[in-house]
């Protein structure tokens, strides 16, 4: 465990240094991520001023899932996306061979070589945001214990992110031009924006039990509220955990169709 801990320190230290000589990109960034935020939080104001029923959400409560999601795709811009992509690249380049022969788990280097400050910005507005409708929108308020409550359910949000993703991006040992269908894995985990019960049945169907969106950012927002169900807490943390589990099978299973440059 101290031999990876010091890795990653490695790992972040050099990503991060490098990245900061475009410090103008994170002041881009930072615009890009208001105006994403903005967008969002129009969408919701323009649908709760009409008749539209949100299934005993309001605006206030909604405000808080938006909040889970903009932090939730903040950390993913700045920990998942960045090793994400060059997965694809390692295999189409061959060079994922000097990966496997390195003295360390493949799949922890490819998920932690690269670290982005880019997707900080989504990080403290998505935290920003859950404080601001939590403690000051809300009667009665949230106080600052109950934070606490979210730490598990955010925990299994984030691993289910991260295993959907890695599946995802295994299937480049086949399929080495997946772009399009990390992108559409994306757009579908956008869902997660609003109130799951804002759908219609079916799709809250789908985006519970098929793409379980609702374990990433509604379940939390419950949870904070004080009204979600410990079955649906438990529910996540399974399903995170299968996931995860599913991500390294998969990709050890994977790894025997690898064709090596050298092959």
């Amino acid at each position: 465990m101290k031999r990876y801990t010091k890795t990653l320190y490695t790992f972040w230290s050099a990503s991060i240094s490098a990245e900061m000589e475009y410090r103008a990109n994170f002041v881009l960034a930072t615009v890009s991520s208001l105006a994403s935020l903005g967008g969002a939080l129009f969408a919701l104001w323009a649908l709760l001023r009409t008749e539209y029923a949100m299934n005993g959400w309001s605006f206030n409560q909604a405000l808080i899932v938006v909040g889970i999601y903009t932090m939730l795709d903040g950390l993913q811009q700045t920990l998942l996306a960045p090793n994400r992509q060059q997965i694809s690249e390692f295999v189409r380049e061959g060079t994922l061979d000097f990966v496997l022969l390195k003295p360390i788990d493949s799949q922890f280097w490819l998920s932690a070589r690269k670290v982005s400050v880019w997707g900080v910005p989504n990080i403290f507005l998505g935290v920003a945001l859950i404080v601001y409708a939590a403690s000051y929108r809300l009667e009665p308020a949230v106080h600052l214990a109950d934070y606490a409550r979210l730490l598990i359910p955010l925990a299994a949000g984030i691993t289910i992110y991260y295993a959907l993703g890695y599946l995802l991006s295994t299937l480049t040992i086949w399929f080495t031009k997946l772009a399009n269908v990390t992108h559409a894995m994306h757009a579908l985990l956008e869902a997660g924006r609003y109130p799951i019960a804002a759908y219609p049945g079916a799709y809250r169907v789908f985006f519970t039990f098929v793409l379980p969106v609702a374990f990433m950012t509604t379940v939390p927002a419950d949870v904070l509220l004080g009204r979600g169900a410990l079955s649906w807490v438990l529910g996540g943390v399974a399903i995170a955990g299968v996931l995860l589990l599913a991500s390294r099978l998969f990709w050890r299973y994977a790894l025997r169709f690898y064709t090596s440059a050298s092959s």
